[in-house]
C-alpha cells in the first residue's frame, strides 16, 4: 500500500516562526493589512498531525496552526476499525486500528474523531464507538493468526471472542494450570500471545501463517492485510518498528542489497507501489490484489506480471538486522 504525499506547495501550513509582515496586496486608504508569512515546512501529511484549523500540540513551534490540542489517549475496544480519509463510512481507507491499539484523538465531530494511531504516527478518521478511554494498558499481542478467548480457563467452555494476529491485550494473571492467560475477555491460550517487552517471533513464519488471509486495501492485521500493513505486522511481532506505507518502509528500513547480494529468507523486496517479503532466495511472500490474499509465490512471477513499458518493476531489496 502506498500514498502520493502532497508537496508543500499543495498543501503546507507556514511554519510557526513566522512573522507578520505587511501584504503585497494594496490595502484601502487609512487601512493596513497583515498576513502570516515565512519559510514552508515541507511535511508527509500522512504521519503529520496538522488539519487547515488545528493541530497537535507537540507541532508548535514547528507549524503554524489556528489551535493546538493535546491529544487525549483511547484505545481500540473488541474489533479491527479502519482508518479514513475523512469521516465517512465512505471514505477510502488508509489504514486500519487493531484491538487494543492506542489511538491519539485530537477532534471530534458526531460519530468520528480525527488523530493518529499511536504505533506508526498514522493520521486518519476512526469512528468514535470503536474507541474507549477504560482500557488496560496492553502487556502482550496476539501472534498467531487468530486466537479464541473462552469464558473460562477450560476449551470446552463458551468462546467469548476471537482476536486476529496483531491484537494487544492486557494479561491480568494466568491459570492454575498455566495453559491459559487471563485477558479482559475471557482467557486464551497462553501460546498464542507474546509480551511487548520480548517481540522475537520469525517475521517469514508469521507471513506464512496468514498466506490465504484476505486481501484489504489498509488492512495491517489477520483477519485481511495489504502488502505493506502485513510487511509491518510481521516486523512488529520481531521487534521491528516499521511506517505504514510501502514507500515510507522502503526509505526507512534495513540495509540495501548490492547488485552481486543474492536474497534471502526475510529481507524485503520493494516494487512500485508494493512489497513482500521473501521466504527464500527465489519465493515472495505478500499480500496482493491480483489474487485478492497472501500468497508465496515465484519473485519472478510477480515481476513479469508487471507491464513492459514499467522502467524499474524492482525498486529496492533491503535486509533487514
Amino acid at each position: 500500500m502506498t500514498h502520493s504525499t502532497r508537496s508543500a506547495a499543495e498543501a503546507s501550513p507556514v511554519d510557526a516562526g513566522s512573522a507578520l509582515q505587511d501584504s503585497s496586496d494594496a490595502p484601502a486608504a487609512g487601512q493596513q493589512r497583515f498576513v502570516l508569512s515565512g519559510p514552508v515546512a515541507d511535511y508527509d501529511p500522512r504521519v503529520t498531525a496538522i488539519r487547515g484549523d488545528l493541530a497537535d500540540i507537540a507541532l508548535a513551534g514547528k507549524f503554524f496552526a489556528p489551535h493546538y490540542v493535546a491529544p487525549q489517549l483511547h484505545r481500540v475496544s473488541h474489533a479491527a476499525a479502519m482508518l479514513r480519509k475523512a469521516g465517512s463510512a465512505d471514505a477510502e481507507a488508509v489504514s486500519q486500528l487493531q484491538p487494543g491499539e492506542g489511538f491519539a484523538l485530537l477532534d471530534s465531530a458526531g460519530d468520528w474523531g480525527w488523530g493518529y494511531g499511536v504505533h506508526d504516527g498514522y493520521c486518519g478518521y476512526v469512528r468514535l464507538d470503536a474507541l474507549t478511554r477504560d482500557a488496560a494498558e496492553p502487556t502482550h499481542v496476539v501472534h498467531v493468526r487468530r486466537a479464541l478467548v473462552f469464558a473460562e480457563p477450560l476449551i470446552k467452555r463458551p468462546m467469548v471472542a476471537s482476536l486476529p494476529m496483531g491484537a494487544r491485550v492486557a494479561v491480568l494473571g494466568a491459570s492454575e494450570c498455566g495453559k491459559f492467560l487471563q485477558v479482559e475477555a475471557g482467557w486464551m491460550s497462553v501460546r498464542h500471545a507474546i509480551g511487548l517487552d520480548a517481540l522475537t517471533c520469525d517475521p517469514v513464519d508469521r507471513a506464512q501463517q496468514l498466506i490465504g488471509a484476505p486481501y484489504l486495501w489498509g488492512g495491517r492485521g489477520g483477519d485481511a492485510l495489504d502488502c505493506s500493513g502485513l510487511v509491518q505486522l510481521v516486523l512488529m511481532l520481531a521487534g521491528h518498528a516499521a511506517p505504514r506505507d510501502s514507500d515510507q518502509q522502503m526509505a526507512a528500513l534495513g540495509r540495501a542489497l548490492g547488485d552481486d547480494e543474492p536474497l534471502a529468507r526475510g529481507d524485503l523486496v520493494f516494487f512500485p507501489g508494493h512489497v513482500g517479503i521473501m521466504a527464500d532466495a527465489e519465493t515472495l511472500v505478500h499480500a496482493n490484489a491480483f489474487w485478492m490474499q497472501v500468497v508465496a509465490e515465484p519473485l519472478a512471477d510477480v515481476i513479469a506480471r508487471f507491464p513492459e513499458t514499467t522502467p524499474q518493476p524492482v525498486l529496492a531489496r533491503k535486509r533487514i538486522g
